[in-house]
């Protein structure tokens, strides 16, 4: 048997107000990194994933900020590089909201399929 697993992280938040593009997507890369880091505690390696299956994207944006997809890549760009492309390779959706929790930039959900 197979088991589907929910996951979640959030990135700290930048100090002093706005992040650029790139500091969100390093801060999607650090969020990502939460992920494999919890699997790896929970089972004792990385071995057991069959395949990272989905990634959902909340982006902490400003109105008119509609690059939400590139700061997702950053998350999405670390499950390719950890996992590889035959397991890393996901589905994904990235939305801007109007505020996240505590200020964080960006929060990730994933959806990993995980060998009983």
């Amino acid at each position: 048997p197979r088991l589907l697993v929910p996951l979640h992280g959030e990135a700290e938040p930048a100090p002093g107000g706005p992040v650029s593009l790139d500091q969100a997507r390093h801060a999607a890369r650090l969020t990502g990194l939460q992920t494999p880091t919890s699997v790896r505690l929970a089972l004792g390696s990385l071995d057991r994933v069959v395949r990272v299956v989905k990634v959902l994207g909340m982006v902490n944006c400003a109105p008119g900020m509609n690059q939400t997809s590139k700061v997702v890549d950053g998350c999405s760009e670390l499950f390719l590089d950890v996992f590889g492309p035959e397991i890393g390779r996901h589905a994904r959706s990235a939305v801007g909201v109007f505020e996240l929790p505590l200020d964080f930039p960006v929060e990730i959900e994933v959806i990993m399929e995980i060998r009983d």
